[in-house]
């Protein structure tokens, strides 16, 4: 039997410059958006190479949705 990894929408504002580079080149990441101070996008299984990335940048807001659950919102 296979599990399927779990796939999260996430979205996370910060202070200043998102660190989209290093978010792009973390394991399980993938379209990445970076809308002003905003950045979205999808992880894949662990969040754990997710919030490496984001170290030494600080966050004020994150808000992650299941895959399934996303799929029923309109808009974030």
């Amino acid at each position: 039997m296979t599990s399927e990894l779990p796939v999260q929408h996430v979205e996370v504002s910060f202070v200043g410059t998102p660190p989209a580079q290093q978010v792009m080149r973390a394991s399980g990441v993938s379209q990445v958006e970076i809308h002003g101070t905003t950045l979205r996008c999808l992880v894949c299984g662990s969040f754990q190479p997710f919030l490496e990335a984001l170290r030494g940048h600080e966050v004020i807001k994150l808000r992650s949705i299941s895959e399934s659950k996303f799929e029923g919102e309109n808009e974030w």
